[in-house]
């Protein structure tokens, strides 16, 4: 019934035609209704909405700097770089161990042999730090609000991945280098593997502003070979139209499109009765209501009224600075609060990322991390405070660290070698710092970590085993899969 061919001349009725266009967002929902009973997902072996082992997770909250946060100073203070600050890491005492790690790697920013980071001078810290919380986790002091919920988090300061450019966003949400082609998400994953909390809402949602084109685009998260149905749904923060394409436009009322549905469902039932075993329609008909349903529901959860005045202002919502990402931040906790699995919250926009500070490093750093620090500590004092981050898995994370050598005298370049990410939430230990980079923060050295350890850390606490994910005729190599941290692990 739903395939062009099951007509003459292959040819679509008008009926057909105006049910798939005519309420943009049904085409989403009619894809996750179609894979949920079984039509789209012919010939995997994914069992949708079943954690394959007890879970210690329900949801996800993934903020992604798109730039490059440093390291060196934000969760891996690195001392030894103001001492000897002003000397090429050659003239160093760390030259021949970086250049004799077995860990070095050649790659796109070599100059005659060596990258440029080797022959640029040590750069010093340019932000203090102090020890913080009961752990005593140095933190730099440009996340003193992150800081002070060091006793929930585990930092991991031993990634490292190969994009040396911003590609690497894409690298690092697919596991895949972009030559190799695009891959799903792992936001798309946890989509597929685990389905829906909540029929009103979509599964993955993302905001903010996604990677660029140049570095991999939607492809951050999209659903890939998965289908389009796994793929994060873009909403923004408005609330009369938070899902672009999502309503006909402002100009048809609420009763107009419940009577568009009501009318599209009658004609369908027609047809049902003449092709009563047609799975793809009666999961279509299920689907329009599904679409309704989803129109009514997204814009109550963008709509920030009603919550309190210190809600509010937990997240930043009272500052000009921190208010876009305190709005940010408080949607994504009334998504998961309503059932929604994976949200995706990118901060710097598109292109290389806000993040990206090859100069005028301090005076990046210190306004992307006034920005968004308050109103990221803010989730976690309030998912905890709510009985949400034993639930709720939140993640931090950010394509590659930056050199510890100087670029343009006042910034650092990209560097993939070791860097930082934190988890918190979600069945996780706090108050850990796992893994080291060497004493100039170069390369991740004690136990190093590939960007899909982080993936399978997530799986893994949602109950899912990635290679009992897998899709027939999509082979996936080893490092695809990761291993979880088990040393931050509950």
């Amino acid at each position: 019934m739903n395939s062009s061919n099951n007509f003459p001349g292959g040819r679509i009725p008008r009926r057909q035609f105006l049910a798939d266009g005519g309420l943009g967002f049904t085409g989403l929902a009619l894809g996750a209704m179609l894979q949920r009973d079984g039509v789209a997902a012919e010939g995997t072996n994914a069992v949708p909405g079943q954690s394959q082992f007890s879970p210690k997770a329900k949801n996800v909250i993934w903020f992604f700097m798109n730039g490059g946060t440093s390291h060196v100073e934000s969760f891996d203070p690195k001392p030894a770089l103001n001492k000897y600050a002003g000397m090429t890491i050659d003239e160093s005492p760390f030259g021949a161990e970086v250049l004799e790690s077995p860990f070095y790697r050649k790659n796109v920013r070599d100059f005659g042999g060596k990258p440029r980071e080797m022959m640029a001078q040590l750069y010093p810290m340019q932000i203090g730090y102090q020890r913080r919380g009961e752990s005593g986790i140095e933190v730099s002091d440009w996340w003193p609000h992150v800081g002070s919920c060091i006793d929930d988090i585990a930092v991991v300061r031993s990634m490292w991945t190969t994009d040396n450019d911003h590609a690497a966003q894409l690298q690092f949400h697919t596991g895949r280098h972009i030559f190799d082609g695009f891959y799903p998400s792992i936001g798309s994953w946890v989509n597929y593997g685990l389905g829906s909390l909540n029929d009103n809402l979509p599964q993955f949602v993302v905001l903010g502003s996604p990677p660029g084109d140049c570095c991999g685009g939607v492809g951050a998260h999209d659903g890939s070979y998965l289908g389009p149905e796994h793929a994060g749904v873009r909403m923004t923060l408005d609330p009369n139209n938070p899902l672009p394409f999502g309503t006909p436009g402002a100009s048809v009322s609420i009763c107009e499109r419940r009577d568009q549905l009501n009318l599209l469902q009658d004609l369908n039932r027609f047809t049902a009765i003449q092709y009563p075993d047609d799975a793809k329609l009666k999961a279509r008909i299920k689907a329009y209501e599904l679409a309704f349903r989803m129109q009514m529901s997204v814009p109550k959860v963008v709509d920030l009224k009603e919550e309190t005045k210190l809600t509010q202002e937990t997240y930043g919502l009272d500052q000009t600075a921190t208010k876009q990402m305190g709005r940010q931040a408080l949607t994504a906790r009334r998504l998961v609060e309503r059932g929604v699995r994976f949200v995706q919250i990118y901060d710097g926009g598109g292109g290389g990322g806000g993040w990206d500070a090859h100069t005028k490093l301090k005076e990046n750093h210190t306004r992307n991390c006034g920005r968004v620090d308050k109103p990221i500590a803010g989730l976690l004092k309030d998912l905890k405070q709510r009985g949400l981050l034993e639930e709720t898995l939140v993640v931090w994370a950010t394509e590659f660290g930056r050199t510890p050598g100087s670029e343009k005298s006042d910034g650092r370049d990209h560097h993939p070698y070791g860097f930082s990410v934190w988890m918190a939430g979600g069945g996780l230990k706090g108050g850990i710092a796992h893994g080291a980079t060497d004493e100039i923060g170069f390369h991740a050295v004690e136990n190093r970590h590939y960007v899909t350890d982080i993936h399978a850390t997530i799986l893994h606490q949602l109950g899912l085993d990635p290679r009992k994910l897998e899709v027939p005729g999509h082979k996936r190599l080893e490092i695809d899969f990761g291993q979880p941290i088990q040393d931050i692990i509950g």
